[in-house]
Formats: C-alpha cells, sequence, structure tokens
C-alpha cells in the first residue's frame, strides 16, 4: 500500500484476545485503528470518527455484525469484511447479500486478513484517484446507466444507486466492454486483485445484490445477464448511441 495516506480501520470484536491480536497485526502493518467491542460503541464511534475499512464480527452482545452492517449501509459505502466463525454458509452469505464486500472464516490467518483489506483498499484508492483526470473521461456511459468513477457515483434512468466500492467495481468491469463476457476469476481479480482467493459465490452473492438494487429503481432491469457455467456479460442496449468524449 502506498504511505501516502495513512488508512483509519474500525475493528469490531467481543473477544478481546483477538481484539488485541488483530489490532496490533494491523498498527504494525501502518494502519491507524479504532477498536470497538459491540455494535452499538462501534455504531456512536464511526458517528464521531469515520473509517476507510470495517472488520465486523457477526456475533456480538448489544448489537450484531448483520444489525450493524445494515446501519452502517444507510450511511456509507465505505468497504466492510465480516468475521464468521460459524460452520455453515449462511451467515457469510447472507453478509453478502445484506453488503458485506468480503468474508473470513475464524479461525484466520491474520496474513489473510491483512491481504483481504489491502486488496479492497487498492481498489477503492484507483477509484478514488481517478478524480486526477478529466471528470468527461472518468465517466462510463450506458444508455440508462451512468457511472462517474471520480466521485463514485452510479445513477440508473436518473436515479441514484448506493452501491459498494466492491459493487461498483464488479459492475464498471462488465459496463466498460458491453457484450464482452467476464468469467468469475475475472471479476474476482477486478473486485479483489490477483492472488487473493474469494469462493466464487461471493462474486454471485454481490452480483445478485446489484440486480436487486437496480430492480428496486426498475423492475425491468436485465443488463446484467448469467451465462451459466461461463459468467456475466453486460448487456447494451439497441438504442444506446456513442456520446463523444465519454469513455465506451
Amino acid at each position: 500500500m502506498p504511505n501516502s495516506k495513512t488508512w483509519k480501520i474500525a475493528l469490531v470484536e467481543d473477544d478481546r484476545n483477538i481484539l488485541t491480536s488483530v489490532s496490533i497485526a494491523l498498527e504494525s502493518e501502518g494502519f491507524s485503528v479504532d477498536t470497538y467491542t459491540d455494535g452499538d460503541d462501534a455504531l456512536r464511534g464511526l458517528s464521531q470518527k469515520p473509517a476507510d475499512l470495517a472488520i465486523l464480527d457477526i456475533k456480538m452482545p448489544r448489537m450484531d455484525g448483520m444489525e450493524l452492517l445494515l446501519k452502517i449501509r444507510k450511511k456509507s459505502v465505505m468497504p466492510i469484511i465480516f468475521l464468521t466463525s460459524k460452520d455453515d454458509e449462511v451467515d457469510e452469505l447472507l453478509g453478502l447479500k445484506m453488503g458485506a464486500d468480503d468474508y473470513i472464516k475464524k479461525p484466520f490467518s491474520q496474513r489473510l486478513l491483512i491481504e483481504r483489506i489491502k486488496a479492497l483498499l487498492r481498489r477503492r484508492e484507483l477509484d478514488e484517484n481517478a478524480n486526477n483526470g478529466d471528470d468527461k473521461n472518468n465517466a462510463i456511459f450506458r444508455d440508462n446507466l451512468m457511472m462517474d468513477q471520480s466521485r463514485h457515483e452510479c445513477t440508473w434512468k436518473g436515479n441514484p444507486l448506493n452501491l459498494t466500492v466492491t459493487e461498483f467495481l464488479l459492475l464498471k468491469s462488465l459496463a466498460y466492454r458491453p457484450g464482452l463476457v467476464k468469467n468469475r476469476d475475472q471479476l474476482i481479480d477486478t473486485a479483489y486483485g490477483e492472488n487473493i482467493y474469494v469462493d466464487d459465490r461471493t462474486i454471485d452473492s454481490h452480483i445478485k445484490r446489484l440486480r436487486k438494487k437496480f430492480r428496486a429503481i426498475d423492475p425491468n432491469f436485465s443488463q446484467i445477464e448469467t451465462l451459466y457455467g461461463v459468467g456475466y456479460r453486460y448487456n447494451r442496449s439497441n438504442t444506446e448511441k456513442n456520446i463523444p468524449g465519454k469513455i465506451y
């Protein structure tokens, strides 16, 4: 990660041993860390000291990670990683559907967690750095879709969509080359970077959530197409026309 900025991490975990060991590991990597032992404290703390990324344990007293995620997503699209100790996949998939960017099962490698954090922040930084160029060259127009990379804004038929960093990157990857099929490995590289292992179903969950957000605005939205056994593509409508000076 570049040294020009100190990224702030919010770590929410009721196990104080994990809280201490992970915060020490993150600080040794140059991150600034705010720690919380439950969802209520975290919600109050984040309102006063916003973070660049949050790591949430799912099972916590007073307010669990799922409820905290819902409250955070009402105000922020910052990357969120879930920590889960359950053996089944219900919590992981539910968390992704609710807007988490990634999840890691306990017990976990601190090095793996750090690499996942860096991957998400690296993608966020690339997105933020887009505003150093010409705004016209950072806008993607696809018929009713508009994506402004410099402001992390997306609209469909003029209506804003509140997308997480991962959702935005996946949509941009598909919409940038309409009709081109992207397999899950390519989409994983887009969202998380190379050499980061993420289950294929993680991408599927993000795509399902993307569609759900679009269909909340337009029930007939069908631009993101699944090619079973292959991957996904963005369908460009027949009515779309090129606009000079914009990315297509």
